[in-house]
């Protein structure tokens, strides 16, 4: 091989020149260097991965202690506010719209007055009614003073018979006439009362249906104004049908807390209480519908708009909870790094009944006290040796937003069922 590049590089040699060979060996002597530095660098990495597998043996991890707690346990839900009374207000009497006396957006209590109708026409018929049952009575005055008389004469003989009682059937007839004017009346004061137009429940005033000088009717359908009460406000949420019969059971004992919670889904806006759980299943969904009160002091519900709800429907008493990011899951089930008095850890089997974004609830392999870790994973297997930081020293968790009952993760962490953190061979 030698020889055969002898005889091809040999005259290609012969043939540069000065410069060319110089500019030949610098390229070879560049690339032996290149080879040179590469297998340092290398031989390098290699012994700085050696002292740290093989130095100490300490891996680095974040550990938290398990405790015990009160923990809450929740159904969630998404629910429609819903206000809970809204008045469409109508005219009742028919006439030319003279005065506006509400701004849009304002508060009014029950009987305020909104607006008025021109009542002149209504007054005219008032007082023609009036005047009416006056003549009557006058008339029923003057028949019964006659009637009093042929009484008299009648005790003498003096009229007949047939005139005393032609004389009471007219003042009988005279009285039902003047019940009639007295209904009149009262009708026609209804009508004129109508023409002032007054808040029929506490609530808020909406946007103006109509403005001041036009003509309004009884018959119109769109009204004047719609008035809607928001304190307080109720909320219609749905539960799955399983969840029917714990529901009632608790909620045959006492009141049921329920929260509204924000576009985060942990601040609470308001707290209210179970009002009614619906007799039916809706056979579509599988769902059924709760409603709940809530007093909304500070408007921060609004009707029509979707919020997120929990119902709280019991509190576990003093159970053991971990951070959530301490379980993990493998191929036979769920388990924690238990970190050993000596510093090595153990891989520990654990029950979770149930978990959010933040904590597990753990019923079975783990004990108060105990210390778990939570990051720092990937190197760990029974017996290895760590170096601890405290979880406190870390950033903070997430404050949770309510334990599921069926201990499914929350939607922004705890472990997912489609990943698994578990090396080969994790405990069933």
């Amino acid at each position: 091989m030698m020889a055969i590049l002898n005889r091809l590089w040999r005259p290609r040699w012969s043939a540069m020149t000065s410069k060319q060979r110089l500019f030949a060996i610098a390229i070879v002597a560049v690339a032996v260097l290149g080879v040179v530095v590469s297998i340092i660098l290398q031989i390098q990495q290699s012994r700085q991965r050696a002292r740290s597998v093989q130095g100490d043996g300490l891996v680095p991890v974040i550990a938290a202690s398990a405790k015990l707690a009160d923990v809450p346990v929740y159904l969630e839900g998404i629910g429609t506010t819903r206000a809970l009374n809204t008045v469409t207000v109508r005219p009742q009497a028919d006439g030319k719209l003279v005065s506006v006396l509400f701004r849009e957006g304002q508060d009014v209590r029950r009987g305020d007055v909104l607006a008025r109708i021109d009542p002149t026409t209504y007054q005219a018929q008032y007082d023609q009614v009036v005047a009416k049952k006056a003549q009557d009575e006058a008339t029923l005055a003057n028949a019964k003073i006659d009637l009093e008389r042929y009484t008299h004469l009648s005790t003498t003989n003096s009229i007949a018979r047939q005139q005393l009682d032609t004389q009471r059937a007219t003042v009988a007839q005279l009285e039902a006439l003047v019940k009639l004017d007295q209904a009149v009346i009262d009708n026609a004061r209804a009508i004129l009362d109508y023409t002032t137009i007054t808040a029929p429940i506490d609530g808020r005033i909406g946007i103006r249906l109509v403005d001041e000088g036009n003509i309004v009717r009884a018959s119109d359908a769109t009204g004047i104004v719609i008035i809607t009460q928001i304190r307080p406000m109720s909320i219609i949420f749905t539960i799955p049908q399983q969840q029917i019969a714990s529901v009632n059971a608790v909620f045959a004992k006492g009141v049921l807390a329920v929260e509204a919670l924000g576009a985060d889904n942990k601040s609470v806006i308001d707290r209210g209480t179970l009002q009614v759980v619906d007799n039916q299943v809706d056979q579509a969904t599988g769902t059924v519908k709760l409603k709940a009160e809530f007093p909304n002091s500070d408007v921060q519900l609004w009707p029509g708009q979707f919020v997120n709800v929990r119902l709280l429907i019991d509190t576990l008493r003093q159970v053991v909870v971990v951070p959530t990011a301490a379980v993990q899951r493998g191929p036979s089930g769920t388990f924690v790094y238990v970190v050993q008095a000596d510093g090595a850890v153990e891989m520990r089997p654990v029950s979770v009944s149930q978990q959010d974004e933040a904590q597990a609830v753990i019923t079975r392999g783990l004990q108060a006290a105990e210390r778990v870790v939570t990051t720092g994973f990937a190197r760990l297997a029974t017996g290895t040796r760590v170096t601890v930081t405290s979880a406190e020293d870390a950033p903070a968790a997430t404050p949770p937003a309510g334990p599921r009952r069926d201990g499914r993760p929350g939607r922004e962490g705890g472990p997912r069922g489609g990943r698994s953190n578990a090396p080969a061979g994790a405990p069933p």
